[in-house]
């Protein structure tokens, strides 16, 4: 037994000999990129391939065919991707894509590229593939002399690279139920790859990856989840949804077979990651709290809103969102928030029902009164008002770590009164039946702007649904506050511009 396995690691070093002979270690690879001028790089030229140590480098080139003629589009080294494995050659298989892609090992092996679709086509044309590798002598040899031992570290080798690998940008296959493909330039384009998980919820997770040059975020949802997929797809497809205080949307796709189907949904990425991520690592400015919190309830109130058809799309209905937490708000490099997560959102548009409305749906910790009790009047203006509640909690969340009101460690909210883990049990006799709501400290109070800002938190969640401010009222009124109430530096003197009362701040707004 002993003398088997000193003679398979002693062939497994000659086969690696044979492997570095038929395949050149890619170091350097062409490199070219069309978009140089708008991404500041160099235009064309060569690159130098770096990556972790147990990953292989490829090259590879990607380029567009319009009527024969041929557009490079980039070129340069690619990241470990079994698919190019054991490719000398930088060759194009896809019959027909959106832009051709191929990847090679070796220095410089993408200089050249190839379009040869492997197809049998009718009348004079024949199935054309890649010129077969001749191997090497050395090879045979090995794999005559010992194939179980070989076949043995196959077996071995292709265990690691499946538990290592990273999935490429799959064919689009959205044929199937549920429902169609969504049109989309993107949709089909390679190269995509998954780079590292950002965030795992009760979804799936949330992987950042590169789109071509830039980074995206990709959403993937078990097939179990298909209905929050779909109607996350649907919620981003419906007329009006683009703006800037919303996520945006890039594509969706569906991969796989069967239990293994995985359900992708694109966006746009955002490096800073969620509100919540943002408060747990930083405190925040007076003039940062009123960014954040102006621009998510903009975003919010636009959700909120009717809006009839624009530029040739179709009327926007009002949607609310259902599990509006700091977690489904994210934000820009600048601080700007943007909603995401419209997996259980739901629209109401005129004539027709508004799809799933059970009650007891979003996140515990964020449900209004009526939610935990059970008892929701379902109608359009009772869920906006479930979403206003969900926003005075978030907007507790940023008050609570302006560095004004000393920018104490992060808390969510309830999570002094009920932990980090409250049942259903522990919040209705918290939130419903004690009428409790997270704690306003006195030195918040004696700061001009945050006395303000929490007199307008109060209304937002008032045990009365109904006394509840809108997302559009809440805007104009943290608007009007910052506009009166600004700080030179984050710990300087506070400036009063104007010294606000009630009665001049925006009237409450019926959500009808």
């Amino acid at each position: 037994m002993s003398f088997s396995w000193l003679t398979c690691s002693l062939l497994l070093g000659t086969l690696c000999a044979g492997y570095s002979l038929g395949e050149a270690e890619t170091r350097e690879c062409v490199y070219y990129n069309d978009n140089w001028r708008t991404e500041r790089t160099n235009q064309s030229g060569f690159e130098r391939c770096e990556g972790e140590k147990d990953k292989r480098l490829h090259c590879y080139a990607s380029w567009l065919n319009s009527s024969g003629t041929i557009k490079l589009v980039k070129k340069g080294c690619w990241l470990d991707d079994f698919n190019c494995y054991d490719r000398q050659e930088c060759v194009s298989m896809e019959e027909n894509p959106q832009v051709f892609f191929c990847c090679c090992e070796g220095n410089y092996c993408n200089e050249r590229f190839t379009h040869l679709p492997d197809m049998i086509g009718s009348g004079n044309r024949v199935k054309i593939r890649p010129p077969p590798r001749v191997p090497s002598l050395l090879n045979v040899l090995v794999y005559s002399l010992l194939p179980l031992c070989v076949l043995s570290l196959a077996l071995l080798l292709a265990l690691w690279m499946y538990r290592h690998r990273k999935p490429p940008y799959g064919h689009v296959d959205l044929s199937e139920d549920p429902g169609p493909a969504p049109p989309s330039p993107l949709v089909g384009l390679k190269p995509l790859q998954l780079l590292e998980i950002k965030a795992r919820g009760r979804f799936g997770c949330v992987w950042k990856a590169q789109l071509m040059s830039k980074y995206v975020a990709v959403k993937i949802f078990p097939f179990q989840n298909k209905q929050s997929w779909q109607n996350e797809r649907d919620i981003f497809l419906t007329p009006g949804m683009r703006h800037e205080n919303l996520l945006r949307y890039i594509a969706a796709e569906k991969h796989g077979t069967n239990l293994e189907t995985e359900l992708w949904i694109i966006t746009e990425f955002h490096e800073r990651g969620s509100l919540t991520d943002h408060l747990k690592g930083n405190a925040i400015s007076w003039n940062e709290l009123c960014h954040i919190a102006e621009t998510m309830s903009r975003g919010l109130a636009y959700l909120h809103e009717d809006i009839p058809s624009y530029k040739g799309e179709g009327p926007k209905p009002t949607i609310a969102h259902r599990d509006f937490k700091s977690k489904n708000v994210l934000l820009r490099d600048d601080l700007t928030a943007v909603i995401g997560d419209f997996g259980l959102a739901v629209r109401f548009e005129p004539g027709k029902p508004p799809g799933d409305t059970h009650g007891q749906v979003g996140t515990r910790r964020y449900m209004a009164p009526e939610v935990l009790e059970g008892a929701i009047n379902f109608q359009r203006d009772s869920f906006l008002r479930i979403d206003m509640y969900a926003m005075g909690l978030v907007l507790w969340e940023l008050v609570a770590r302006c560095s004004e009101a000393d920018g104490g460690e992060y808390m969510l909210p309830f999570e002094e009164e009920v932990g980090q883990h409250p049942s259903l049990e522990d919040l209705q006799d918290v939130v419903v039946h004690k009428k409790m709501r997270p704690v306003m400290k006195d030195c918040w109070l004696k700061h001009p702007g945050l006395s303000q800002m929490c007199e307008t938190i109060e209304e937002c969640w008032d045990h009365d649904a109904e006394a509840r401010l809108s997302a559009g009222c809440v805007e104009e009124r943290i608007g009007q506050i910052a506009r009166t109430v600004s700080s030179t530096t984050s710990d300087g003197p506070i400036s009063i511009v104007t010294s606000l009362t009630n009665e001049d701040l925006p009237p409450k707004e019926s959500s009808t």
